[in-house]
Parts: C-alpha cells; sequence; structure tokens
C-alpha cells in the first residue's frame, strides 16, 4: 500500500493560485498513474487531473487551462498547479495512485474506482 500525504491547501482569493503537493512512499512517474480529486461539501468526490505512466494528463472540463498536474522535482511527489482559482474550486483536494496502472487497464483514470491508495486531504478555499 502507497501512503500519501497532501500539503499545499490554504485560503485565497478568488484569481488567486495554490500549488498543492503529494509526497508518497513510493512513486515512479514512469510505472505508476496517479491523480487528483476533489470534493465539496454534499457533492460526490471527482477527478480533477490524471497523469499516466507515460505522462499524458486528463483534466476535468472545469479545470481545463487553469490547472496544471506534474510529477514533482523531489522524488516521489506529485504536484498540482492551480491558477485563476474560483470560488467553485472550494474543496477538500486528495491525492491518489494506481501503482503500476494495474487499475488504469480495466478502469477510466478519471474514476474513483481507477485508484488504490489515497491521502487524508488539504482544504483549499477560494474566497470572493
Amino acid at each position: 500500500q502507497v501512503k500519501l500525504v497532501e500539503s499545499g491547501g490554504g485560503s485565497v482569493q478568488a484569481g488567486g493560485s495554490l500549488r498543492l503537493s503529494c509526497v508518497a512512499s513510493e512513486y515512479t512517474p514512469s510505472t505508476d498513474c496517479m491523480a487528483w480529486f476533489r470534493q465539496a461539501p454534499k457533492k460526490e468526490r471527482e477527478a480533477v487531473a490524471s497523469i499516466d505512466k507515460e505522462g499524458y494528463t486528463n483534466y476535468a472540463e472545469s479545470v481545463k487551462g487553469r490547472f496544471t498536474v506534474s510529477p514533482g522535482n523531489a522524488k516521489n511527489t506529485l504536484y498540482l498547479q492551480m491558477n485563476r482559482l474560483k470560488v467553485e474550486d472550494t474543496a477538500i483536494y486528495y491525492c491518489a495512485a494506481d501503482p503500476g496502472c494495474v487499475l488504469a487497464a480495466v478502469v477510466d483514470r478519471m474514476h474513483v474506482m481507477g485508484y488504490s491508495d489515497w491521502g487524508q486531504g488539504t482544504q483549499v478555499t477560494v474566497s470572493s
């Protein structure tokens, strides 16, 4: 089981930026699939961005052009750069891992069932 720890959340005004970090106990960008999800109060958890072992990224329509997912320079790290934040981006953000991209072979990479390991989440609050 991969342990994941998110950080970088906080409070920001609309239009601002934040960078979330996910430090994994194990993460090899060339072999593992990773993603960021978010969950707002009274809403279901939804995918924000994913990255596979080829480096191919996928984004939710609501964040395209504003968010960027990428492996970090530091070992075992995944980033989510969030620009031009909106009030509706307010949520708890979770990092998720599919080691070896095993589940990716049968499950959509933007679906919660596509990931076996999850972090505890980091709160992002965007105010108007």
